[in-house]
């Protein structure tokens, strides 16, 4: 058998007279995923690329992962065929925040004018009335305004103009040429029916969303790819079935456990594969998403936090009043934890694995000892970035609160900040939780996987000779 013809995807290259081709050595004649290859036959650096396939294990192995998670598989899929809702019911608009008909429009024609003329005169409204900045428009007397007309571009009254009345303090200034979003409201008198209440962002989000892809696929290449299908499915299963489910008056926290399952079985196999490795990944993350939601119940009802906290918590709970606000606030703890703890249990399990086919003798004692070394830079860089990014999201609330100079325990004893408290600590302590949970669970299959006839070979043989008489290789 030619070189060639035992690695296909290898350029031809001239062969060695000498039999000491250096470059098996690295690991590519020895294929993580091939079953024909002992573990730890001497290959040392076959096993050091951390992006390959993980090396197969027993069968006797893959019996007990599937005894497991099989039947877990399938209680999630009854969870979404008996959960599974039809269309959101439907209810009359308010007309407040995003409960508005919005149509496209553009800003047609822009010109400075008094604004005391124009308050006197009686002009439209200015702006959206329903924000600080659109009431303080209307009362301010002087100084000098913009007056824009509008164009709508969609819906049935597209072509119609209107003018919008712009203060010099506004945070929003309107420019010609500019696409914006324009509310409309039926029962108004007609001059008043539009009102501009946001730019139009599809172009720049867009944009951006095609150089995330981009990025993806040339960094990750094949593994990008499915890393973008699984998030779209993701996305799918969030919008299809969660939403959707609790807006009909399904338990938030039960709609919350199977939809994140769905979306983690999916995830995790999709990106890394139909192996013992992603199926102990699997392990892990359920058991930790179990341990939150265990914290987070109990935690949200001994603080009495409703989920009611703000202005869109407020409407949801107007216009859906069966919904249940706390399960839905554990709801949201519970997806928003799933993808670090993603992150977290694969970079686990795949630590223990390369640690296992570098030494094949390690004990799963000498496994979670390594493993967990390994982890403890993960929890304090995840840990960290939970936080921040929760932080980050309340920093104008956490602003305000300082403008105010208030205490440190009464801003975290105000409901709206303790949400948040809970939130960071319940999802940390359940990201801790999983580096050790995922670490064992990593350390014992690997340690108990009974090898095979075909793998049963000692650490130290020499490879067969059947493959291209080529054995003299390994002399050095």
């Amino acid at each position: 058998m030619t070189r060639m013809e035992q690695y296909p995807y290898q350029p031809p290259e001239p062969h060695r007279r000498d039999g000491s081709d250096k470059g098996d050595a690295h690991g590519h004649g020895a294929h993580e995923g091939s079953r024909d290859t002992a573990p730890g036959h001497g290959h040392a650096h076959g096993h050091s690329h951390s992006h390959g396939p993980a090396a197969p294990v027993s069968q006797h192995l893959r019996k007990v992962i599937a005894a497991i998670l099989v039947p877990f598989t399938a209680a999630v899929l009854v969870g979404l065929v008996v959960l599974w809702p039809g269309s959101a019911p439907s209810h009359k608009r308010s007309g407040v925040g995003f409960d508005r008909q919005t149509q496209q429009a553009t800003v047609t024609r822009v010109v400075e004018v008094s604004c005391k003329s124009v308050n006197a005169a009686g002009g439209a409204p200015t702006g959206d009335t329903s924000t600080a900045g659109g009431a303080s428009a209307q009362q301010q007397a002087g100084g000098t305004c913009k007056k824009a007309t509008v164009r709508v571009d969609t819906g049935k009254d597209k072509g119609r103009t209107f003018t919008e009345i712009v203060q010099p303090d506004q945070t929003r200034q309107l420019h010609q040429g500019e696409k914006v979003v324009v509310a409309y409201e039926p029962s108004a008198p007609r001059e008043l029916q539009y009102a501009v209440t946001d730019v139009d962002r599809k172009f720049p989000m867009a944009l951006l969303a095609g150089i995330f892809a981009v990025a993806v696929v040339v960094v990750g290449r094949l593994r990008g790819v499915m890393a973008l299908v699984a998030l779209a499915v993701s996305f799918l299963v969030l919008t299809l079935f969660i939403l959707p489910a609790i807006l009909e008056g399904a338990n938030p926290l039960v709609v919350a456990v199977v939809g994140s399952s769905a979306i983690m079985l999916i995830a995790l196999y999709m990106c890394h594969g139909l192996s013992a490795r992603t199926s102990v990944a699997v392990l892990g993350t359920l058991i930790s998403l179990l341990l939150i939601g265990v914290l987070g119940s109990l935690l949200i009802g001994w603080a009495a936090l409703t989920g009611n906290t703000d202005d869109n918590t407020g409407l949801i709970h107007g216009l859906y009043p069966s919904i249940d606000m706390s399960g839905l606030l554990l709801a949201g703890v519970i997806i928003g934890s799933l993808g670090v703890l993603d992150d977290v249990t694969v970079t686990q399990t795949s630590a223990v694995w390369e640690l296992h086919e570098a030494n094949p003798s390690m004990g799963w004692r000498g496994l979670y000892r390594a493993g967990i070394r390994i982890g403890r830079d993960h929890i304090a860089s995840v840990v960290n970035t939970l936080v921040l990014a929760y932080a980050g999201a309340a920093l104008p609330l956490l602003l305000l609160f300082s403008i105010a100079q208030s205490s440190v325990g009464t801003v975290a004893n105000s409901e709206l900040v303790a949400e948040e408290i809970v939130r960071t600590l319940v999802g940390s302590i359940g990201l801790v939780a999983s580096v050790p949970v995922t670490t064992a669970l990593a350390a014992l299959v690997v340690s108990a996987d009974r090898p095979g006839p075909a793998s049963a070979a000692p650490a130290g043989a020499q490879p067969a000779p059947a493959r291209g008489g080529r054995g003299r290789r390994r002399k050095r």
